[in-house]
């Protein structure tokens, strides 16, 4: 029996409406152990289709009208609502709630919402923990939990409240963690949920990529905003731009702001609405760039994104297969292009061979990213500051005549009040 063949009537004709042929090799692996009871870690490429692998089999099991039953907890808003509008498709047959529960949005329309006894929940461990202690989330029902991006969730702001949320549930809570990085998380969870866990590791077998390039550009930081502006005049160009801060990434919206460069910013530091704005913009392919970080676009799935675009470079070969994996998901292609230095590169391309691909070197120039480096000498980027102090000295900078007449003027005025004075 295939996997598809499994599946209950109302979700085969789902998966066909979705144009969805056959399994993910990690929805197939995934999919007995989780529906037997098992305790699952995940491991699979971005975008090879692991929300599917844990929700499918674990919606199985809910029962309708008996209160909250699976929780998911997911390390941004962005991701928990985007994992909510998933569950709410595939539950929508057999009639459950999800519900998501993430900070930023209203907690009291939450507590109202948690009052109807939703059957999946959906969100981030401080606001889930926060209405856990309410006693408004009943921890008690949970039958299953779910770490996505487990990695993450287990990381230093993340770790703290997604352990105390674990020991509020009930011993036997069914565990399903899953990531693209996170076979490093095992022991961890084993510990935390003091149970074996059934590993499944698909990275080697999963064909669901497409071909992605692994580029770089040379260029100085201080040109970079240039590199940004000649990418978005691209045609059908649309890219997710990485940054390590949020301070850059906040100096150079303003940099592109100037240059009169459509984009939107994904950052910590702005309220839901502003990021749920700036992510529907993107997604509807209105804008040609969105600057983000790591924390704020991990998960997150734009259908048919061509590029990323690492203005700050990956500190950690993990986090470069991270950025990477929002691009060339479900066997569409892509292009990681990172902006380097002659310092940096030699880093980078040990990074990049540590994830088993290779990287070359590219230009963008005249409308396009080219393979071989333009001859035209005229083609230099230009500095952003010395061109910002150019255009402000050019704004103060008079003709020599107007000068001139300013002066004779000035002169004359002087002569005539000495004579007036003389008079007196």
């Amino acid at each position: 029996m295939t996997y598809i063949e499994q599946l209950p009537a109302e979700w085969q004709a789902l998966w066909q409406e979705e144009g969805f042929n056959d399994a993910a090799v990690i929805q197939e692996e995934s999919f007995q152990p989780l529906l037997e009871g098992k305790n699952v870690l995940g491991i699979s490429p971005t975008g090879s289709g692991k929300t599917l692998a844990y929700l499918l089999p674990l919606l199985t099991k809910v029962v309708k009208g008996e209160g909250n039953q699976l929780l998911i907890l997911q390390p941004s808003q962005e991701l928990a609502m985007q994992v909510a509008a998933v569950a709410r498709k595939w539950s929508k047959p057999f009639g459950f709630a999800v519900l998501p529960l993430t900070g930023g949005a209203n907690i009291r329309r939450q507590i109202e919402k948690l009052k109807e006894r939703p059957e999946v929940l959906v969100g981030t461990p401080g606001r889930v923990l926060e209405l856990i202690k309410q006693k408004k989330v009943k921890s008690h029902l949970i039958n299953a939990v779910v770490l996505d991006e487990v990695d993450q969730l287990l990381e230093e702001t993340s770790r703290q409240s997604s352990q105390s949320i674990i020991k509020t549930l009930q011993q036997d809570t069914q565990l399903a963690a899953y990531s693209a990085t996170g076979l490093s998380a095992a022991a961890t969870l084993s510990d935390m949920f003091s149970a074996e866990l059934v590993t499944i590791d698909v990275t080697g077998r999963d064909r669901s990529q497409g071909t992605v390039t692994h580029a770089f550009v040379i260029v100085p930081t201080r040109k970079r905003t240039e590199v940004l502006r000649r990418l978005a005049h691209i045609p059908d160009f649309r890219a997710l731009v990485f940054f390590n801060q949020v301070s850059e990434l906040g100096v150079v919206s303003e940099r592109l702001t100037y240059l009169g460069v459509p984009h939107a910013t994904l950052a910590s530091d702005q309220n839901q609405m502003e990021r749920k704005l700036a992510v529907s913009a993107f997604a509807d392919a209105r804008l040609p760039l969105l600057l983000t970080t790591d924390v704020a676009a991990r998960g997150l799935d734009f259908a048919d994104l061509s590029y990323i675009v690492q203005y700050d470079q990956a500190q950690t070969a993990d986090v470069y297969t991270h950025r990477s994996g929002r691009t060339g998901r479900m066997g569409h292609d892509g292009m990681v292009l990172t902006l380097s230095n002659e310092r940096a590169v030699r880093e980078l391309k040990k990074m990049v061979q540590a994830t088993g691909h290779t990287l070359q070197e590219v230009f963008v120039s005249h409308g396009a990213i080219l393979d071989t480096k333009p001859e035209k000498k005229n083609d230099e980027l230009p500095d952003f500051e010395a061109k910002k102090t150019a255009a402000a000295g050019k704004m103060k900078k008079e003709p020599e005549t107007k000068r001139k007449k300013k002066k004779v003027k000035k002169k004359a005025q002087k002569n005539k009040g000495v004579r007036k004075k003389n008079r007196v």
